[in-house]
């Protein structure tokens, strides 16, 4: 199993300073407490962590392929008094053989970008969702690098690997039966796109 390219941990100081309130963003893109959700490369839990407060006692399958970014949400909501989030060691490429049943929505939050086969995972996304369940990309703006910064540095992928929200939802449309539901802005350098299946 080999990561995404560029893509790690969040460095939880400075991804404060962009993402404040990362259960508002959630409701925002429409988890709410009727909701399954699969967070796909979940590290060690920045989303996957409110997606659990806003969805108990539903479950939020949090998978990834770090054992010790797992080992770190397992440790965070047991300190939080969480107990609805399942963390799961494994590859998103295989989500469909992970999960134990078809969830109502999977969040792809910061790593589209760096995903070889995005056919592949946007496919695997389209298998892992019940009828009318939602597939959520959250995406770096297509900005040079050097013009994201947080605490007086650039942050987020190179350039290059960026992806404006036109080419985003081309490469799901492409990929499978998605019907594209929503572009919600998420300053300052963020998008997401939310499909129906």
């Amino acid at each position: 199993m080999d990561a995404f390219q560029n893509t790690g941990l969040p460095d939880w100081d400075w991804w404060g300073r962009l993402w404040p309130t990362p259960g508002e963003t959630l409701r925002r893109l429409g988890v709410d407490s009727e909701t399954t959700v699969a967070e796909v490369a979940c590290g060690n839990g920045y989303f996957a962590l409110p997606a659990a407060r806003i969805t108990d006692p539903n479950p939020v399958y949090a998978l990834d392929i770090d054992a010790a970014a797992l080992d770190e949400l397992s440790h965070l909501a047991a300190q939080q008094g969480i107990e609805n989030v399942e963390p799961m060691l494994g590859d998103a490429r295989e989500l469909t053989q992970h999960l134990p049943a078809p969830v109502d929505y999977v969040l792809l939050a910061n790593t589209f970008h760096g995903v070889d086969d995005k056919a592949g995972l946007v496919q695997q996304a389209f298998d892992s969702l019940r009828p009318g369940g939602h597939l959520c990309i959250v995406n770096w703006h297509d900005r040079p690098r050097e013009a994201t910064t947080a605490m007086d540095a650039p942050r987020g992928p190179p350039t290059e690997l960026r992806m404006a929200p036109d080419e985003t939802k081309r490469v799901v449309s492409d990929a499978g039966d998605f019907i594209p539901k929503a572009l919600v802005e998420l300053p300052p350098y963020h998008y997401a796109l939310r499909f129906e299946r």
